[in-house]
């Protein structure tokens, strides 16, 4: 016998009060929040990829700052075959590199700088010289000549840091402010800079046409300062799918761009950033070492709130569950930080090396499945509150407005779901942003539409391949199928969207209300 939503709640919180629980031990439905786990050296084998996907991952990121694409390719194939042979719906997120500023080549045990001293960097030396001043090379050329006197120079993440106090023809001299060892390739930090190294680089370019021929759901772009830049990427892509298409080769939609919030700039340009890009993650690493780290927090709610407003997704990453690299257990505070994050609405929360270099990598998993499960039971314990998009509620658009009458009929009806056919993706995720906290079933016949809408909040994509010719046989189908795996019971109410015809994009415009097991009827 299933529970009812209210009944779980007190169950899962008596469960989740034990330490650890396995993997192969979590609730047999997903929560809504979607994971995201980072590929990598610890999930180079089929077992730790099907170990994950049991352990509740949505989507995939392949980090193009590492591995090659024979290596990629790989991970991908795997991936694919694991997620068509345990009938799990599982996306790929490409993420690229971007202009990655870094330290040049420093001898071997590296240099160590002191506060006060003055470290010079110059663009005719090839490798880095010990002395007061030191001197290091740098492997963006024009740094010389786009920092100013006063702007910021952070090294390796932040922990060094220094003050730009003279510039010239060929090198730009800085004041040490707080100390530490640098080695060759550690991360250069400009948060005061106005750089014009484009936000995609040469081997950028290499990583978007591979990813596109291999059929990744979705493209990360980092250091994202301008709605341009993602304008330059989608129309790009949008010419690359033509030509695949047009060959024969793999074609469908363009492939949706997230863009990557961590720079100042980007901040000052949200409202152009989000109105071209499809979804935006809040990449708090570099984030919090170009601003305030006592700002980051204030700064990941204002963008979660952007993303809703726009009815985009939205991912939080970034040292969620960071000392599971070593440990079997979170620490409380990365626990709040998981669930603060869904609070405030976010689609998706990303592990990033818990699971590409970890030590307990499905561990790791269950345990935002956990915490995911157990916030989401309290939010369902708060009178129910629609959440319409702000942008596309004033655009009085179509659909987000059927989405926002679903939640209403669901709510007054203590619906149990919602089932909608979205063959293009749009309606589902409008349904997704709307603030529903039952399961929504989202049926397609487009493969890569329904990878894709495994991002979406809440979101349960079906793959239909036989297309139902009229609405009847559209609800027999959603009988079959939830009470084929007990996912729903006969006379739970539950709410039937769609249109005609089915398989066509933009077409859906019909909202029905009825029982499981109806399905004799015309609806």
């Amino acid at each position: 016998m299933l529970l009812r939503t209210t009944d779980k709640v007190a169950v899962r919180f008596n469960n989740h009060a034990s330490a650890a629980m396995p993997y192969s031990e979590l609730p047999k439905y997903p929560a809504q929040t979607k994971i995201i786990a980072t590929l990598g050296p610890a999930t180079n084998s089929e077992q730790a990829l099907r170990k994950l996907i049991q352990a509740g991952v949505s989507v995939f990121r392949l980090n193009f700052s590492h591995g090659t694409f024979e290596e990629h390719a790989v991970q991908l194939e795997r991936v694919r075959q694991l997620s068509s042979e345990m009938d799990r719906i599982v996306a790929v997120l490409g993420d690229l590199q971007g202009p990655k500023i870094r330290v040049g080549r420093v001898p071997d045990g590296g240099i160590e700088i002191k506060a006060g001293q003055e470290i010079i960097f110059r663009r005719d030396v090839d490798i880095a010289q010990a002395g007061d001043p030191a001197v290091f090379p740098c492997t963006y050329e024009k740094l010389v000549d786009e920092v100013v006197l006063g702007n910021r120079v952070l090294i390796n993440d932040g922990a060094i840091r220094a003050l730009a106090i003279e510039s010239g023809p060929h090198e730009l001299r800085c004041n040490v402010t707080v100390g530490g060892l640098v080695t060759t390739g550690k991360g250069i930090n400009l948060p005061d800079s106005d750089i014009s190294a484009p936000a995609i680089t040469k081997k950028d370019w290499e990583c978007v046409d591979w990813a596109a021929k291999a059929g990744l759901d979705f493209l990360g772009l980092s250091f994202v300062r301008h709605g341009d830049e993602i304008r330059s990427l989608k129309k790009h892509l949008y010419e690359l799918n033509e030509q695949l298409s047009n060959n024969g080769a793999f074609g469908n939609t363009p492939t949706p761009v997230i863009a990557k919030i961590e720079k100042p700039q980007a901040l000052a340009n949200i409202e152009s950033i989000i109105a071209e890009a499809d979804g935006i993650m809040v990449a708090r690493g570099d984030l919090g070492v170009e601003m305030d780290l006592a700002l980051v927090p204030v700064i990941q709610k204002r963008l979660v709130t952007t993303a809703q407003e726009h009815s985009k997704p939205c991912i939080v990453a970034t040292q969620m569950l960071e000392s599971m690299i070593e440990n079997a257990s979170p620490t409380r505070a990365e626990a709040g930080d998981v669930a603060n994050a869904i609070f405030e609405g976010a689609d998706a929360v990303m592990l990033s090396g818990e699971t590409a270099v970890g030590k307990h990598g499905p561990l790791a998993v269950s345990m935002m499945q956990r915490i995911a499960h157990a916030t989401e039971d309290a939010m369902r314990t708060e009178p129910p509150r629609a959440t319409p998009a702000k942008r596309t509620f004033e655009m009085r658009h179509r659909t987000a407005a059927l989405a926002h009458g679903a939640w209403r009929i669901a709510s007054d009806l203590d619906a149990k779901l919602v089932v909608v056919w979205s063959e293009s993706g749009g309606t589902a995720r409008y349904l997704s942003r709307i603030g529903l906290r039952i399961p929504i079933y989202a049926y397609s016949s487009n493969p890569v539409t329904v990878r894709r809408m495994a991002l979406f909040f809440g979101v349960i994509p079906v793959h239909c391949t036989k297309l139902p010719l009229h609405r009847s046989e559209f609800a027999r189908m959603v009988d079959e199928r939830l009470l084929q795996r007990e996912e729903a019971q006969t006379n739970d109410m539950i709410i039937l969207i769609g249109g005609k015809p089915f398989g066509k994009s933009g077409v859906v415009n019909t909202l029905a209300v009825r029982r499981i097991g109806e399905a004799g009827r015309e609806v």
